[in-house]
């Protein structure tokens, strides 16, 4: 059957773009990774990537063409021993197409279908929310601002600072509407020099206000480490006690889709190694909503890392006058009794995805959310691991020096004799992260090298 090419999202918080040029004609043949088409936004111009190999078998959307809903299909590609009479056999484009605006100035025949929803994952029931609690079904941006919206409401020392987080309404739009309700004394753009305004901040928090210091991406963070890790976290104990630092780092962290090597880093194992520090990563809405606010309101420094990828991934949200979920305190979103599989933020993407495979084999995987890195919630580990006597940890960082291998030596010195197997590691590949999108595709973990570790363990 034909492959469709689709119109690709930029960055999270992208909608629609311009389809500005075709560099490959129809009938030609494609390569993975050929550079086929360019797009343009109001940011920048990006090249479109081949994922397959073929020929280029029907261009769907003209060059030229403006504001092309993200997702729509551009183009078919044939693949060997296909001809044109397949293309009949792609799905119709219709419903899509429709939310695109041609070149010349016809206007869409009928509205644009509203988007589906993301996929979620059916989560055991957390214990934090009371039975009956009426949800609300938000985005994590959305959940993310309400957050920092409640937190500003409640205590007047509460501010955020940042790069565009006020006239912009946030990079990631996480901060839309704050400047119009807190004013510009509350929510202070910054400039581009993520070592000033971080040391702002620790200087703010250290005279008793609560900084929300949102960098754009932790990858910029690194111009700040030195006011993070020597200022913030260590002047509690180098003060004895005398001087605090209630401060929060948050921003998005890890890799996206297609910033390449220098804006992909993950430093869920950097600032998980600090002490003075608190370290937080979640995964599902309600999670980000109940943990930045806990973050907000802790005395110490907390590290929130974000994912770009999952800002608009929609989920369950308690509608309770103040949610707050504990730091330091895992979850088990799915039971099982084979084997456990530990993650956090991203990475439970992968790890609820191949629980459901497994389940097909007859494999019950018990997952675990750790929603905190730092301090690690240790006892739900073990515990797990003593019921199902295997482990496999996922992550998109780098297996050496991770979390992962934080995790497996910890199920060592404290739950070695009840282990059936060696404890499994799936992670990021050994690589800076590539800019192409096959490439990119390969560096990071997969369901199906969950699956993989997991029927390794359980010896299948």
């Amino acid at each position: 059957m034909p492959i469709q090419v689709l119109m690709p999202a930029l960055s999270p918080t992208m909608e629609k773009g311009n389809l500005a040029k075709w560099l490959k004609k129809e009938g030609e043949t494609i390569k993975s990774g050929d550079v086929i088409a360019e797009i343009e936004t109001d940011k920048a111009t990006m090249e479109v990537e081949a994922t397959d190999e073929g020929t280029l078998g029907k261009i769907l959307i003209p060059e030229g063409t403006a504001d092309v809903a993200v997702n729509t299909p551009i183009a078919t590609i044939l693949a060997d021993g296909e001809s044109a009479a397949d293309l009949a056999k792609a799905p119709a484009p219709a419903a899509k197409a429709a939310e695109s605006a041609p070149p010349a100035a016809a206007k869409a025949e009928a509205p644009a279908p509203k988007a589906a929803p993301a996929p979620q994952a059916v989560a055991e029931p957390d214990p934090e929310v009371p039975a009956g609690t009426e949800m609300v079904r938000q985005t994590i941006r959305e959940a993310l601002r309400d957050a920092m919206a409640e937190e500003m409401r409640r205590d007047p020392d509460v501010f955020v600072m940042g790069e565009e987080v006020a006239e912009y309404q946030g990079a990631y739009k996480v901060t839309q509407g704050l400047l119009q309700e807190f004013g510009a004394k509350r929510v202070i753009d910054t400039p581009i020099t993520e070592h000033g305004f971080a040391g702002v901040g620790v200087g703010a928090a250290m005279t008793g206000l609560k900084p929300i210091v949102e960098f754009m991406t932790f990858n910029f963070a690194m111009q700040a480490i030195d006011q993070i890790i020597n200022s913030a976290a260590k002047t509690l104990y180098m003060s004895g006690g005398q001087m605090g630092c209630s401060i929060v780092f948050r921003g998005p962290n890890g890799a996206a889709a297609r910033v390449a090597a220098q804006h992909s880093q993950d430093y869920s194992a950097w600032y998980s190694n600090v002490p003075g520090l608190k370290v937080v990563a979640p995964f599902s809405a309600a999670d980000y909503k109940g943990l930045l606010k806990a973050a907000i309101r802790d005395p110490n420094p907390v590290i929130f890392l974000e994912n770009e990828v999952l800002y608009g991934h929609t989920g369950d949200v308690p509608k309770l006058d103040d949610f707050i979920v504990p730091i330091g305190k895992a979850r088990i979103v799915r039971s099982g009794s084979h084997v456990t599989i530990i993650s956090w933020s991203n990475g439970m993407t992968y790890a609820l995805k191949a629980a459901d495979e497994l389940a097909k084999e007859g494999i019950e995987a018990e997952v675990i959310d750790l929603r905190t890195l730092r301090p690690m919630d240790t006892e739900t580990i073990v515990n797990s691991v003593k019921k199902t006597g295997r482990a496999v940890t996922v992550e998109e960082g780098w297996a050496q020096s991770g979390v992962g291998a934080e995790i497996a030596a910890r199920i060592m010195e404290n739950a070695f004799d009840y282990l059936d197997a060696p404890v499994a590691r799936v992670s990021g590949k050994d690589v800076p992260m590539p800019y192409a999108a096959n490439l990119e595709k390969l560096a990071l973990p997969s369901a199906a090298e969950v699956v993989e570790a997991a029927k390794a363990v359980c010896y299948r």
